[in-house]
């Protein structure tokens, strides 16, 4: 006996008292969950005591005969009893107390939600989608700053995102980037900024920037995105290109939802890259109120 114990057995024994702390507050006997559930009492000892593996299935099963959320008995240490009671009350609030909600736990008001402070635009989706081309170009034809919010990260870190993600991992470049995005809400001038595609799998990154910029979606088609990012050199000419391109639209199938959130639709697919942006100006000219080019003072390289 090492003294050492496994991550998966801390885990099992963690699992095996919250079943266990739940059936006993709830005044259920082993016997009595095991005709609820249909499992063996025998099953329900070894759950609570932590041993063997769990199926997924009938957990589900015993979570259920309790009446308590299978993600309960799984989360661990951040299911605490007022994060349960603050997502009961949120499923059951109106759009408004949701709204007011977000506004407190964000440290904003409502009244400084959404385009309050100055002009924010914001360019989301796939790689290839065009985001940095044409919000430079759109930047340079309003005399807006440009900013690519990857190259600002590297800046403020004086690294780079592949260097970020080699010393702080996935984690560690999500709270750089939240950081920085923060940071240029309360950039002064019109700005235009270029965001990563995989900027709204983090919720509370993506809703910062739905609250603090006109959020426009570069849509285009899958074989689109493929064939602009191989033209950039940023994907490999050989392999299995059919493979490459499946995976890219499952990524784009996920993420769809989550790019429709934005104010607007700006569709890219075949056309000239000069059509893209009569396009995207037209959209920021609907979405942004009286667009004036900046002044010399506003002006930044990115």
């Amino acid at each position: 006996m090492t003294g050492v114990v496994e991550p998966e057995a801390i885990f099992l024994s963690e699992l095996g008292r919250r079943v266990r702390d739940a059936r006993t507050v709830r005044g259920l006997s082993r016997k009595l969950l095991s005709q609820t559930s249909g499992l063996s009492e025998r099953y329900i000892a070894q759950l609570e005591s932590g041993q063997g593996n769990v199926s997924i299935i009938l957990l589900r099963r015993v979570a259920n005969a309790m009446g308590v959320r299978l993600d309960d008995m799984i989360a661990g240490q951040d299911s605490s009893p007022e994060w349960r009671l603050i997502r009961d009350l949120l499923r059951e609030a109106s759009p408004e107390q949701v709204a007011l909600a977000k506004s407190v736990l964000s440290g904003t008001s409502p009244q400084q939600a959404g385009q309050s402070g100055g002009i924010r635009v914001a360019l989301v989706g796939l790689r290839g989608a065009g985001k940095s081309t044409l919000g430079r170009l759109a930047a340079e034809r309003l005399g807006w700053t440009f900013v690519e919010l990857n190259a600002e990260i590297e800046r403020e870190n004086a690294l780079s995102v592949k260097e970020i993600y080699a010393i702080y991992g996935q984690e560690g470049y999500r709270r750089l980037e939240q950081r920085a995005l923060r940071r240029l809400t309360a950039h002064p001038g019109p700005l235009i900024l270029a965001t990563s595609g995989s900027i709204v799998a983090e919720p509370l990154t993506y809703d910062l920037l739905l609250q603090s910029f006109v959020t426009i979606w570069l849509q285009a088609r899958p074989e689109e995105h493929m064939q602009r990012v191989r033209d950039q050199g940023q994907l490999e000419s050989t392999g299995d290109h059919a493979t490459a391109l499946e995976d890219l639209r499952s990524v784009l199938l996920s993420r769809e939802p989550l790019y429709a959130r934005a104010s607007a639709t700006v569709d890219t697919s075949g056309v000239p890259v000069a059509t893209m942006l009569d396009r995207l100006i037209a959209m920021i000219d609907v979405r942004v109120p009286s667009i004036e080019p900046a002044t010399e003072s506003h002006r930044r390289s990115a």
